[in-house]
Order: structure tokens, then C-alpha cells, then sequence
């Protein structure tokens, strides 16, 4: 994943900080709030941590194991 494919949101919201991590080319969005006390980097870096594990987990093959689809 590049750098210049995700594009971050920060929002403040009362005595919190909601981050948006997008993925562009998948559409994918991770989100997470913090507050505002732990700094951008550490808000930011948690946004793309989340982004990453998601992004993982779409493209993970597919084992079966979690039942029948309906």
C-alpha cells in the first residue's frame, strides 16, 4: 500500500478525535477515535494499522471454515 493511496480525515468531535483512513483504489475505510492528547502521529498511524489489517483480511483466501453462505 502507498502512501498515496490512502487519504486521512481527521475530525474533532467534543473531547474526541475521529480519524478516516481510506484506501482509494478499494474503496476500503478504517476508523478509530482517540483523543485529542495523543497526538496526529500516534491518531494516524493507528488509522493505517486498522487500514492494513482490513485490507489483509479482504484478500486473505478464503478458508470455508465460517459456515454456509446464505
Amino acid at each position: 500500500m502507498k502512501d498515496s493511496d490512502v487519504i486521512l480525515e481527521f475530525v474533532q468531535v467534543g473531547s474526541y478525535v475521529k480519524v478516516s483512513a481510506m484506501h482509494t483504489p478499494t474503496m476500503t475505510e478504517a476508523v478509530i477515535v482517540g483523543p485529542p492528547s495523543a497526538g496526529e502521529f500516534v491518531l494516524q498511524q493507528n488509522a493505517l494499522r486498522k487500514l492494513k489489517y482490513l485490507l489483509s483480511k479482504t484478500q486473505a483466501p478464503s478458508s470455508g471454515a465460517g459456515g454456509p453462505l446464505v
